[in-house]
């Protein structure tokens, strides 16, 4: 079984630009409920197929599958409009990789950064662009930006999910 723990924070400033390689990612999603989502992404040329389970105390189930990439764009198709955009920059700091997501198309203007962690109490020395940490806020799961683009949220904040 996959575990995924990962803190998330709001980007602040341009200094993380220089400082990483970066990739495209496309993901919709096929499925969702209060207890997981289905999401299919296609980064660069390879596609994935991912389940992903509720958080709770920056810890969830997640079990990820490469497929083909045509298999990708093809139930990319069945997730319309339910789609984000994004450019993933890849952060070596220490011995952790910071992930840095610019979003693009309906969620443009939102740079969020996760990082991955071994246990939920590991420490963590924040770069000086991070800002505001949103780890336990589900405005900023991808899954809810797909439903709730960002551009649509009044004056940069959006309503809380129902």
């Amino acid at each position: 079984m996959g575990i995924e723990i990962e803190r998330k924070f709001l980007v602040t400033g341009e200094a993380w630009r220089s400082m990483g390689q970066s990739i495209p990612l496309v993901q919709g999603y096929l499925a969702g409920s209060d207890q997981a989502t289905v999401r299919v992404r296609i980064a660069g040329d390879t596609g994935f197929l991912t389940v992903k389970g509720r958080v709770k105390n920056l810890t969830r189930q997640e079990f990820e599958y490469e497929i083909p990439v045509a298999d990708a764009e093809a139930m990319m198709d069945l997730c319309q409009p339910r789609v984000v955009e994004k450019t993933r920059y890849k952060i070596p700091i220490e011995n952790l990789i910071w992930e840095v997501d610019e979003f693009a198309g309906t969620n443009q203007g939102l740079v969020l950064a996760e990082v991955e962690l071994t246990s939920p109490e590991q420490f963590v020395s924040l770069p000086s662009w991070i800002g505001l940490e949103v780890s336990d806020d589900p405005r900023y799961f991808n899954s809810y930006l797909a439903a709730h683009p960002y551009s649509t949220w009044p004056n940069g904040s959006s309503p809380h999910p129902e």
